[in-house]
């Protein structure tokens, strides 16, 4: 028998004040939130004590989340294109418009003439992250782009190859850890990346507090920098020699300690041979780091009882992005570092697939097709955001190998503003006038949604819920946590699982169709899968009666409900009694604890020998490339990126930030600006005379993300990536060279 269904929240009496639970949607940390709610308005923000994740910690954006909840510049309605101006519709007109738009492309040119656009905000949706995955291959299109390519593909990369699974990103245990040594990251400032941590910067004091040790590597003097024990203000795009020096120093001094990693780790002594000739004298002056403080850093990783190595976008989006990530991770199997406490460890999410068997996997294979201008290889199905205005504007089949059938048509964009975000936003935006259809999933009319002809607005996030299946891979503590909607959808509006299955039902041909149908689709296919398995918990059962045991109030709920009861701590149907179900985090508003990362080789391990190889052929052969890098001494100016701040203008935060030696050597002074040069076009931005860089450095904040025009479009006037043409990307990854890039310097006087 089906259970009974679950209850919804009660519809709020205007004037009534009433605390709801949720987990805060504005970065990785994701801190629980206690939402102070006045009718309809969300009028305080504050800290749930009892989240068994974050304890009470909310920081400073958080603390806001009343006001972006309740922007009053976020679309209220659907906008369709008339007359060549978006007025607001309907929800059944702006879906007809999206099938009659979409549908023609795709008949009169192929599915690969429809991109899609995927942005980094999307995977703190529920509806971000079940539908786009459907919509993509719903339409059969290979022209997918994401913002990973502008951050952390270096890292998928990195991980695929060593491990076989490009999402097998261990984390450093933060918590228990005797030495962390961070490069390119500012996690006091950003909250962390590619490791869900809340509080990061209390997990920092607390590791000097039990006497461990921070190292920081970074041109720049960070907040993060300011904490640690150690500065080492690396020349920028030089962290993967500097790692290669290290790697060199423990096999020249026989420092090796593989430990338990010994059985599951391949090609060592192919390794120590490749990394040969980087020693730290030979790497040096490149990196501007001596040879001793070099071969200190080695030692001191290895002679720690537990340490971590953690990189992040400072070392990820250079050249040699993911040289550097396949580095950290060497460094911290050749220190016996992975898979233990106190190092780095693989997360258990309680959505994770049934585990593999161990043993021999397919491995992770690069270049399965090649974009159609530049014949960049696809990395786990996607191609570089970089290369997407050239694959709109430029006419023609494109190169051999590549996607062909001429320049794509139509473009579908979700929870992304890549003008702004991507190199060479003017010319992606004249690009983007060209297109003959263009349909967005965006609260906003901002730099790219402004060319759309359909606009899908998704409800505020007090009116959607809440579950983190992205970030709780990358978490440093298991856990899980669910909210349903704090408010009722407002009059008009659609939730934003039902517009992504919209969405995917109109683009796909069908549409029309009830969206409970596509779920149920889902939930059908999911579950025909796990019967069919000898391994699993319900395996040889009937999929009808299995899929009537599902809780939920809509589609993706049940879907949850499914994942949750298959995955690792799941009750599986009846199978595990006490295991996890949606109606168990229903009834644990605060979360359940899964408790502390533990070891889990081989189990993660799914390389075609079935251990970790620790010298892939891609990575082998990149190797002499960064040889190459030894002998270069850039003169001039190189500039890296920032976090941006919240607001535009000329605030201080919008400053180039220049050291005082260089500021003498141009005549420089905190009253005049700058005109910054660079390979793809010149911005103007005050000027902060700071020791906070190294000389030679100069520092601009990066990209907007999908703020409101008015908003981004003053942020955007000092973005690194007005500067850049987009055509240096690392090569294995695609991911955007958005740091150390030469610029020119000209004084303005006011």
């Amino acid at each position: 028998m089906p259970s009974a269904p679950l209850a919804s929240a009660a519809s709020p009496v205007p004037g009534d004040r009433r605390t709801a639970l949720r987990v805060c949607p504005l970065c990785e940390a994701t801190c629980g939130l206690a939402l102070t709610i006045e009718g309809t308005a969300v009028v305080r923000a504050c800290g749930d004590r009892e989240d068994v994740f974050s304890h009470g910690f909310i920081c400073p954006e958080g603390a806001l989340f009343g006001d972006v909840d309740g922007d009053p510049d976020r679309l209220a309605r659907p906008l369709v294109r008339k007359g060549g101006r978006l007025v607001e519709t309907g929800w059944p007109e702006a879906f007809d418009a999206v099938a009659a738009g979409l549908g023609p492309v795709v008949e009169e040119y192929g599915p690969d003439a429809v991109g899609v656009v995927l942005g980094n905000a999307g995977v703190h949706t529920v509806a971000g992250v079940l539908y786009p995955p459907l919509l993509v291959n719903g339409i059969g299109t290979r022209s997918l782009f994401t913002t990973a390519t502008l951050d952390q593909m270096p890292r998928h990369v990195s991980s695929g190859l060593l491990f076989g699974d490009p999402h097998a990103i261990p984390v450093p245990d933060l918590d228990r850890t005797d030495h962390l040594l961070l490069l390119g990251a500012d996690p006091v400032e950003s909250h962390g990346s590619l490791c869900t941590a809340p509080d990061f910067p209390g997990r920092l004091e607390a590791l000097r507090a039990r006497g461990g040790t921070l190292t920081v590597v970074d041109p720049r003097r960070t907040r993060t920098a300011r904490l640690a024990d150690r500065h080492v203000p690396i020349r920028p795009g030089t962290d993967a020699l500097l790692l290669a020096a290290m790697a060199n120093v423990l096999f020249a001094e026989d420092l090796v300690r593989l430990r338990h990693l010994a059985p599951h780790v391949t090609q060592v002594p192919a390794l120590g041979q490749a990394l040969v000739e980087f020693t730290p004298e030979a790497v040096s002056p490149a990196c501007d780091v001596p040879a001793d403080t070099i071969r200190t850093l080695a030692r001191e990783l290895v002679a720690a009882p537990t340490a971590a190595v953690y990189g992040r976008i400072g070392s990820g989006t250079v050249l040699f992005g993911t040289l550097a990530g396949w580095l950290g991770d060497v460094l911290n199997v050749l220190t016996g570092n992975l898979d233990r406490p106190g190092g780095v460890l693989f997360p258990r999410s309680a959505t994770d697939r049934p585990p593999r068997p161990v043993g021999p996997g397919r491995g992770f294979p690069l270049g399965r097709w090649r974009s159609r201008v530049s014949g960049h290889p696809e990395v786990k199905g996607e191609l570089p955001l970089a290369a997407l205005a050239e694959e709109i504007d430029t006419p023609g089949e494109g190169v051999p190998g590549g996607l062909g059938g001429g320049p794509l048509r139509a473009l579908i964009t979700s929870a992304a503003n890549p003008v702004p975000s991507a190199p060479d936003g003017d010319r992606l935006d004249r690009a983007l006038a060209r297109l003959d259809f263009m349909v967005s999933v965006d609260p906003y009319l901002n730099e790219t949604t402004r060319h759309a002809h359909v606009v899908l607005p998704p409800p505020r996030p007090s009116r959607s819920p809440h579950y983190d299946f992205a970030f709780n891979m990358l978490a440093v503590r298991n856990q899980a946590r669910y909210s349903r909607p704090a408010v009722p959808l407002d009059e008009g509006a659609m939730a934003e699982t039902e517009i992504h299955a919209r969405l995917v039902l109109a683009a796909t041909g069908r549409h029309g169709t009830d969206p409970a149908e596509l779920d149920a689709l889902v939930v059908r296919h999911a579950l025909g899968q796990a019967v069919s398995d000898p391994a699993g918990p319900v395996h040889g059962r009937d999929p009808q009666a299995l899929a009537e045991e599902l809780d939920g109030l809509c589609g993706a709920e049940r879907r949850l409900d499914l994942m949750l009861r298959l995955g690792p701590y799941g009750d599986g149907f009846g199978a595990r009694a006490g295991g996890l179900t949606l109606r168990r985090l229903l009834d644990a508003p605060h979360g359940i604890d899964l408790g502390p990362l533990r070891p889990r080789l081989p189990q993660p391990l799914a390389t075609r020998s079935g251990r970790i190889e620790l010298l892939p052929a891609p990575i082998a052969a990149d190797l002499t490339r960064l040889a190459l890098a030894r002998h270069d001494r850039p003169g001039g100016f190189v500039l890296v990126g920032r976090r941006p701040p919240g607001s535009g203008g000329d605030a201080p935060g919008r400053a180039l930030h220049v050291h005082p030696e260089d500021a003498r050597t141009l005549g420089l002074t905190a009253r005049d600006r700058v005109r910054i040069t660079g390979s793809g076009g010149e911005v103007t931005a005050p000027v902060e005379i700071t020791d906070a860089v190294r000389p030679g450095v100069v520092s601009l904040p990066r990209g907007g993300t999908g703020t409101p025009l008015r908003i981004t479009a003053a942020n955007s006037e000092v973005s690194v990536n007005r500067l850049l043409d987009g055509s240096l990307l690392d090569p294995l990854s695609g991911t955007a060279v958005l740091d150390a890039v030469p610029v020119r310097l000209a004084v303005i006087r006011l």
